[in-house]
């Protein structure tokens, strides 16, 4: 069978065999070995990748559920520089082995996509589905809660003191910091 479907902003068509997982797509056909594979049970949530912006465990999902979908894997984070949970990672101490990290991250990237403020136990339920034998998750939350206040603030700089058009019943209204 054929499927279609875009990987880190690439088309890809590839022939399957229907019982294929996803997980083994994009790392044996596609070569995206940091999507891992841990329990090949959905436990662990090593294999954590974005379809659609949200955050599913690619060795429980057949590849033919992927038709059509716009999918993002660690190797699809960067762009010129590090994504700023990646930095954060780094810098709060947030992984030892590194196994579990590619689905950590991308676990928070959906989180910080719909909530840009996340409380302590809003990060910790988004990664719960996310075993991590060496850190402990403090480290891991304290790095989410970095990346989220350097993405504020780099929204804050790009927006300066304007306020973003409010929209009310089909009718766009422009305010301003000043309240016109």
């Amino acid at each position: 069978m054929r499927v279609r479907m875009t990987v880190n902003g690439r088309g890809v068509t590839e022939d399957i065999e229907p019982r294929l997982l996803l997980v083994h797509l994009l790392r044996d056909r596609l070569g995206l070995t940091g999507t891992h594979i841990g329990c090949e049970t959905s436990y662990c949530g090593a294999c954590t990748v974005l379809v659609d912006g949200l955050a599913v465990k690619s060795c429980a999902m057949l590849a033919l559920q992927a038709e059509g979908a716009d999918l993002l894997t660690i190797e699809g984070l960067a762009t010129d520089e590090l994504h700023p949970l990646q930095k954060s990672f780094s810098v709060c101490h947030a992984l030892q082995c590194g196994f579990c990290t590619p689905g950590m991250i991308l676990s928070s990237v959906a989180l910080l996509a719909h909530n840009a403020d996340p409380t302590d136990g809003e990060i910790r339920r988004a990664i719960d589905g996310n075993l991590c034998r060496c850190t402990g998750y403090h480290n891991i939350v304290r790095a989410v809660e970095v990346a989220a206040a350097e993405m504020r603030a780099e929204t804050s700089q790009l927006f300066g003191s304007m306020t973003p058009p409010i929209t009310a019943g089909g009718d766009s209204v422009t305010t301003t910091a000043e309240g016109g």
